[in-house]
């Protein structure tokens, strides 16, 4: 009897061992479906963040806002950020995407002045994604940003984001970033922008240069590629320097596929208008999203204080009541000339390290 017990006991520790086992090659299996993009190439080198503080008064649904991080512009982002986190209670998480060599300087700023409580990730760009997509044009090649491309490639830098939010790092937020967060998109788009028609001209608002504030004035429609999208050469164009993204539709529709096929043809085929003035990151957005963008409420996206003649066109009553000031254009608030320059010197935070001091500040000195 004791005989058949010890034999059944055996056979019941195998069976436990049989099913240990398959369970664990399970989860395997999981884990590797959860994870399907291995081995692919993404647009950025590693994450270099800090400790994301768990302890923080700010509860509730996270925030993502994505922003770029220039050695030569790191005061233009941290004022941003201290002007997102100071006007709003929201839960903001911040993903800076920058070069290897601007990590160091950047966390010191961070970690060192009142923008220390606030949650960031860093992650590195990879400037090699850009290959065989920009022109070898020298004049094209010096204008290119690489950094300007991180726009592009949102679900990367936020996969388990449904929503995220993407700034230029020449604006001021002085309203809440989640009433900006919760604007709504259409069923089917993937995208908010600003039109360059919109209402917020009524109230001072200034075109570009030319053509600018119309397709016409991005795309060469004289080009068969241009032509067989039948787009209407003088739709209002949109500034992708504020973007509301649905991240879900993003990834469904391929949007990131899609800029970068625009982006390889134009390499072949010189799409861009030559009177572009602008960000040659423009003009594949201008195309994939046409008439398939929703639309930001105007006063969140004040632009071209950056323009000449933006003193002039702006009363400082409707600066002060704007929710988003922008600085598109040649002049920005930390160079030697600039429209509203106070306003952005309210959000500036000084460099610890000393090695960033707004342009016309030293001149004054």
């Amino acid at each position: 009897m004791k005989r058949v017990n010890l034999i059944i006991l055996v056979l019941l520790a195998v069976a436990f061992l049989i099913i240990v086992e398959r369970n664990l090659l399970n989860l395997s299996d999981i884990l590797h479906l959860e994870n399907p993009d291995a081995g692919i190439v993404l647009p950025f080198e590693s994450e270099v963040s800090p400790d994301l503080r768990l302890e923080t008064v700010r509860k509730g649904e996270e925030i993502p806002v994505l922003i770029t991080a220039a050695e030569e512009r790191l005061g233009a982002v941290v004022a941003a950020m201290n002007s997102v986190y100071q006007n709003s209670k929201a839960n903001v998480v911040f993903t800076i995407v920058t070069l290897n060599d601007t990590v160091d300087h950047l966390n010191e700023w961070l970690t060192k002045t009142r923008l220390k409580n606030v949650k960031y990730k860093i992650v590195i760009f990879k400037p090699e994604l850009l290959k065989g997509k920009i022109s070898k044009d020298p004049q094209t090649l010096e204008a290119v940003k690489p950094l300007t491309f991180a726009r592009y490639y949102l679900p990367a830098y936020l996969p388990e984001a449904e929503k995220a939010i993407y700034l230029d790092d020449d604006i001021i937020v002085q309203g809440d970033i989640q009433e900006l967060y919760e604007s709504n998109l259409k069923p089917g788009h993937a995208a908010a922008f600003s039109d360059d028609c919109d209402s917020a001209s009524s109230k001072g608002f200034i075109r570009g240069a030319g053509n600018q504030n119309s397709y016409i004035g991005f795309l060469d429609f004289k080009k068969d590629a241009i032509k067989k999208l039948s787009m209407r050469a003088n739709t209002c164009s949109f500034n992708p320097g504020v973007i509301i993204a649905n991240l879900t539709e993003w990834r469904n529709q391929n949007v990131t596929q899609q800029l970068e096929h625009w982006m390889e043809l134009n390499t072949q085929e010189d799409l861009y208008s030559n009177s572009l003035a602008e960000s040659i990151t423009t003009p594949p957005l201008l195309i994939v999203f046409y008439k398939r963008h929703s639309m930001i409420d105007p006063m969140w996206h004040v632009r071209h204080l950056g323009s000449t003649g933006a003193g002039n066109r702006y009363s400082p009553q409707f600066v002060r009541a704007a929710k988003l000031l922008h600085w598109n254009g040649h002049y920005k608030p930390w160079g030697r000339t600039s429209s509203f320059s106070d306003v952005w010197d309210k959000w500036f935070i000084p460099d610890p390290t000393g090695k960033f001091n707004p342009v016309r500040q030293h001149a004054e000195d």
